[in-house]
This record gives C-alpha cells, structure tokens and sequence, in this order.
C-alpha cells in the first residue's frame, strides 16, 4: 500500500468547505490502496463562526489518531497577538494594530518557518523523520502549505503534489494590491520549480495555474458530494406542507441575492397565504439580508429563514427537507454547492443567465477573467448534463417559473425531480482519480 502525506489547514471539525476536500481523501484513499496521514491544526468550534479560525486549541499537545481509513496528526494551535486582540475586544477595536501584526507573519512566513501554520510543518518533518511516504500532497490555501511541501520534498527526497482548490497570486485580492500580487507571483512559481504535479478543481483554474507556472502537468480532480453523508439522508423526504427552497454557503457580491428576494415578496403578494420559505443555510452577510426585510420588505420577515453554519452532515440532512436549490451564477467558476444538491436530487433554480442587474453586478464584482475557448457557465453546463433544474434567464423567468412549480407542489405535496449521471460526481469517484496519479508516481 502506498503511503501520502497530506498537509490540509481546513479540515473537520472545524465547518469549512475547503476542509470537505481533504477530508473526503482520508475517508476513501484507503480503498484504493493508499493509506493517508493527514497532517491538520486542531479545531474546537467552541466560539462558532470566524473566531474558531483564530482561537487557542484545547490541547498544547499533538494530538494523534488513527484508524481504518488513515492517520490524523493534529497540531496545537497557539494565537498570535493580532488574534488574541480580536478575541478580546472584538473585530472595531484596533484594527491597524492587527493588520500591521498579520502582515508581518503573512510575510515573514514565507522566509523563516515562524507564524500560527508553522506548526504543521514541524509535526509533518517529525513524522517523516520517523517514517517513509510514497508522496507529500499540500492542499491550499492557506498556499504557505506548498512551501512546506516544497521543502519537506527536497529535504526526504519525496514528490509533492500542489492542490489548488482556488487561485493563490491570480486571485483578486492579490490582484488588486501591487504589493502582495508581485510577493506572491514570485513564491508561486519558486515554491512549484520541484513539484511532481498539480491538481485543481476545474478546466478553468488548470488555464490560470498553467499561464504562470510553466512546464508542470496539470490534473483536474473536480469537487463533489460525500457519498456517506448522502446515503445516510436517503431516506428524509422533502417538505409536503410548505414549499422550501434551500440555499447554503456564501452570497458573494456579484450574486442578486436582493433580485430573487424582490421576486419571491412578488410571488407571495400575488398568491393568497403563500406557503412558501427561503432558507438561507450558513450565509455570510446575515446582517445586511435581516436589514433590507426591516426596511423593505417586512411582510417577507415570515418567508426567509436565517440558519446558522453546521457540520456537513447536518447541513445534508438539513438541506434534504428542501424542494428546490437556489444557485447563484459563478460563471467560469463551478462552486461546490451544486454537487449536494445533484446528489439531493432536489430540483435546481441557477439564478441568473442573462438578467440585467445580475450582469451589472457581474461587472462591477465579478473577479474571474475568462479564457477564450473555455465555457464560462459551467454551472448551465452541468445542469443540462444531468437535467437537474432550470437556467433561469432572469428575475421575470423566475417568477413565471415559481408559479407551476408552487402549483405542482400544492397538488402533489413534492416537487418531482428527474436528475441522472450524478455518481459521476461522488467524492468517492474522484478519490479514485487521485490515487491512480499517486500509483502512477
């Protein structure tokens, strides 16, 4: 059996879409014959929210288990001053202070093996002191785990494996600051000069990884659902006495969160005691959606659900209750989120193809470039591969599409779902991917 080092920040319990990645490959590498250990911080989820990201782990101790599937190595996590200022006095107080002690570490981690991630790589030089691995996966961002994966490679002489799961120096913030994009440019593709491959989650990134790093094979191991977690709500039917339409994750800015809300206050004010609910699972600015109902749209506060952030498990069992899927449009970007809703088979509403304000928003917020040849709807792409709902063109499509599905709903007490191929995009599945390139090295 081969044996894979894997260096992951984001991994559970801590609730993290990045971490579901890693944690999907120790869940099922071991089926394929490549035993993983995987090399993380320590998570508590005490606090809830983004100060989980900055707070003292329980134990000062590594913490080491292991099981069937793997091994875990989970390192101490000890708050710098910048964090434990934020967990003092809260996010308005001293603002510059923590800005100017987190820039120092942001850089100077890239010169001395100093900071709170430090960590990881000290634990993962430990084991390889004591041990032998076949192949050192680093998995980002946080990107600073590629550089320990670069030198851990050429200190024990093993090949590494990059794993984007987003942009590192083409991303907009590095973009928009001239400082940080040349910073990162150069580590980028110094710390990628002895990297065996890389992987990344779609044809898209692969583009913007390969216009930088030159001469490296790229493999493309895309997203998808945890066939576990899908298979233990198999049998939760969705909602018969109120229609439900599901929503998880982040509401970027370029998103018309406000657009589909103005449709649905449409749609209540035009049919009588609408029995109708958005739930918003884990959003990111729940403050902002809670102000425009109080000042807009009051008669609404009744049909939006606010649910805090959960584990992935719950969040599935939560999500299956549902009828309908929003999506927001990424464009030349795919998310993660439509991957549970396939393996849901819960009809899916992509929000929007071509609405006017939508494409405003696009201009205005929208950070990706696109490259000629490419598809740049991906999402649409996939919807009509596996029939799993419908491109909504614009806020007028929508509307007019709300209404026969209200009326199926209200005859049927479910909303029928037809969506077909969706195995193809089991975790599990693309595990397979994986360890095939890692049999290969």
């Amino acid at each position: 059996m081969k044996k894979v080092l894997i260096l992951a920040y984001d991994f559970p319990p801590y609730v993290s879409v990045g971490g579901l990645r890693p944690y999907n490959w120790y869940k099922y590498l071991a089926t394929y014959d490549v035993y993983p250990i995987v090399v993380t911080r320590q998570w508590s989820n005490n606090l809830g929210g983004y100060l989980d990201y900055v707070a003292d782990s329980a134990s000062s101790e590594t913490l080491i288990e292991t099981s069937e599937n793997g091994t875990l190595i989970r390192t101490p996590y000890v708050a710098n001053v910048a964090n434990r200022m934020l967990l003092k006095y809260g996010e308005h107080k001293y603002r510059n202070i923590r800005r100017g002690i987190t820039a120092f570490y942001e850089f100077t981690q890239w010169v001395w093996n100093i900071g709170p991630k430090s960590a990881l790589y000290f634990a993962a030089r430990d084991y390889l002191r004591e041990n032998k691995v076949d192949a050192i996966i680093a998995t980002g961002d946080p990107f600073i785990l590629f550089r320990y994966a670069s030198d851990l490679s050429r200190e024990f002489n093993t090949p590494w494996i990059a794993d984007y799961r987003d942009p590192w120096s083409q991303n907009k913030f590095n973009r928009d600051h001239f400082i940080l994009r040349n910073w990162s440019r150069f580590f980028e593709k110094k710390t990628l000069q002895n990297v065996s491959f890389i992987s990344t989650v779609s044809e898209f990134f692969s583009h913007q990884i390969a216009s930088l790093v030159k001469g490296k094979e790229i493999k493309i191991i895309p997203n998808g659902y945890d066939p576990q977690a899908i298979e233990k709500v198999s049998s939760i039917e969705q909602s018969s006495d109120v229609l439900r339409i599901g929503f998880v994750g982040t509401i970027y800015k370029y998103h018309p969160i406000h657009s589909v809300i103005k449709v649905l206050a449409q749609f209540v004010a035009h049919q009588a005691d609408a029995m109708i609910v958005l739930n918003l699972y884990g959003i990111n600015n729940e403050e902002e959606i809670k102000k425009m109902l109080r000042d807009e749209l009051p008669q609404l506060e009744q049909h939006i659900n606010i649910v805090p952030r959960m584990a992935n498990e719950a969040l599935v069992a939560e999500l299956a209750k549902n009828n309908l899927f929003l999506l927001f449009n990424y464009y030349s970007s795919i998310g993660t989120k439509i991957y549970d809703y396939l393996a849901l088979k819960r009809v899916i509403l992509l929000c929007y193809a071509n609405d006017a304000e939508a494409n405003d928003l696009k201009k205005k917020y929208y950070s990706l470039e696109e490259f000629e040849g490419l598809s740049h709807h991906l999402q649409e792409d996939l919807i009509h591969e596996t029939h799993s709902g419908h491109v909504v063109q614009d806020s007028e499509h929508l509307l007019d599409l709300l209404v026969p599905l209200y009326s199926e709903f209200i005859q049927k007490g479910f909303i029928a779902c037809d969506t077909i191929n969706e195995t193809n995009y089991s975790r599990k599945f693309q595990t397979n991917h994986l360890a095939s390139y890692i049999h290969q090295m």
